[in-house]
């Protein structure tokens, strides 16, 4: 299927791209941008900001949509919290989006790396607002109370899909177990946020039932974007959903009650992130 002209994009350029590149490649940092192969790297490194991946760049889970290396992941650095504090300070960045690969391979699947990370961060950084978006840990609420201990400003875990598409698109991850994670954050005082894609073959109704789940399990963010095929090795992409949809779906979801609502054919999770905060 050939792109629409909505979805074409501007390839990176600037000073302060070339800033974040750098720091990023001399620091040995990990970042979603690059892996997941955002559509919007170019704007968000040119604005100065990025979304850094920990525990590595290697996945023990091999989502169908994800474009993430999976495998056996090599041993955790212990310096990466430290390193990833400084770069943060060296970008200046007001606001941070922290990702990470699933670590099913790690005793506590890396809930307490998280919890240093942050830690670190807050440490050298106090005035920047963090974003966390977390695996789902299996729901296990011992984990989760690492991340919580530390109160990133927000928390997200990623919906995906639909209910009727989630065992196509996620290898282990399931629906209610992505959704008993947002509930028990929730339950808990977090201010909660969770992202799907479009065009896998959903139905508007089955759109919307997500977004009654989600608000049902406490989430108050959601973004909502474009799937797009990182490689002929996954999903084909079902079809292209037109800007008027997107723009539709987010005055639905408003109306429906999520206190904001981030969605159009390039939006990813953390997509405009620093204003949700």
């Amino acid at each position: 299927m050939r792109k629409p002209e909505w979805l074409k994009i501007k390839l990176p350029e600037g000073e302060n791209f070339r800033k974040v590149d750098t720091i990023v490649k001399t620091h040995g940092l990990h970042t979603i941008c690059s892996s997941g192969r955002c559509p919007n790297m170019g704007e968000c490194w040119g604005n100065g900001t990025a979304t850094f991946m920990i525990l590595g760049d290697i996945c023990t889970r091999s989502c169908k949509f994800c474009n993430v290396k999976t495998g056996k992941p090599a041993p955790v650095n212990p310096e990466e919290p430290a390193n990833l504090a400084n770069s943060i300070h060296l970008m200046q960045l007001k606001h941070a989006v922290i990702t990470s690969v699933d670590r099913d391979d790690l005793p506590d699947k890396g809930a307490s790396f998280w919890a240093e990370t942050v830690l670190k961060i807050r440490e050298l950084n106090p005035d920047t607002t963090l974003e966390t978006l977390i695996p789902d840990f299996d729901a296990i609420p011992e984990l989760l109370d690492k991340l919580i201990a530390v109160k990133p400003e927000i928390i997200s875990h990623n919906l995906e899909t639909v209910r009727r598409l989630t065992p196509q698109v996620r290898s282990r991850a399931k629906y209610n177990t992505s959704l008993k994670v947002i509930r028990y954050l929730a339950d808990n005082g977090i201010n909660t946020k969770s992202g799907i894609m479009l065009g896998l073959g959903e139905s508007e109704e089955e759109i919307f039932e997500t977004m009654d789940d989600l608000l049902e399990a406490g989430c108050n963010i959601l973004t909502i974007g474009q799937y797009l095929q990182p490689s002929h090795d996954h999903l084909d992409v079902n079809r292209y959903v037109t800007p008027e949809e997107f723009e539709h779906l987010k005055q639905v979801g408003l109306e429906k009650g999520f206190k904001f609502v981030e969605s159009g054919p390039l939006v990813r999770s953390s997509y405009h992130a620093e204003k949700q905060i």
